[in-house]
């Protein structure tokens, strides 16, 4: 189950190229999440663009993040390292994290789940976080659905 986690591309999640498209209102983009290359698994595309790897516990989860907002004064090019998820950051700075969780069943087989985190350090940057995450949630949702979905697919056909 691990290895379908970072094997999915994301043309085997249902409805991830349209939900992806609505969110960038139909505008191309760079290869990234909202804009992924049909054949790459959909974490290596992740962490080749805007996200970074946080944990990769193998058998067990596998961790990414990104930074959602940093003030206009501290934004900065280059690559996003773990450390910025250790150290005290500037008002108005905002980390999400997602992970893939493996976990054994009673049945001898596994569980797969994942879950958001966000970490805004400001009452403004929490408010605005809010309001976002509310108009992109329900096609977020979807979309983890579906991944879930699909990585339970590409398992079952490896076993």
């Amino acid at each position: 189950m691990f290895a379908a986690v970072h094997a999915v591309p994301a043309d085997e999640i249902f409805l991830f190229r349209t939900l992806t498209a609505i969110r960038r209102f139909g505008r191309p983009g760079p290869e990234g999440i909202l804009n992924a290359p049909e054949k790459q698994p959909l974490l290596e595309v992740a962490t080749k663009t805007t996200f970074i790897q946080l944990t990769d516990d193998a058998p067990r989860e596998v961790v990414v993040g990104t930074v959602v907002a940093a003030p206009r004064s501290r934004r900065r090019s280059g690559r996003l390292t773990p450390e910025v998820f250790r150290k005290t950051l500037p008002a108005g700075a905002a980390l999400a994290a997602m992970n893939f969780l493996v976990t054994a069943d009673a049945r001898g087989g596994s569980d797969i789940s994942t879950e958001n985190r966000v970490y805004a350090n400001s009452p403004s940057v929490t408010r605005q976080f809010a309001v976002y995450w509310r108009l992109i949630h329900p096609g977020s949702d979807i979309i983890r659905r579906m991944w879930l979905r699909a990585i339970k697919r590409r398992a079952e056909r490896v076993d």
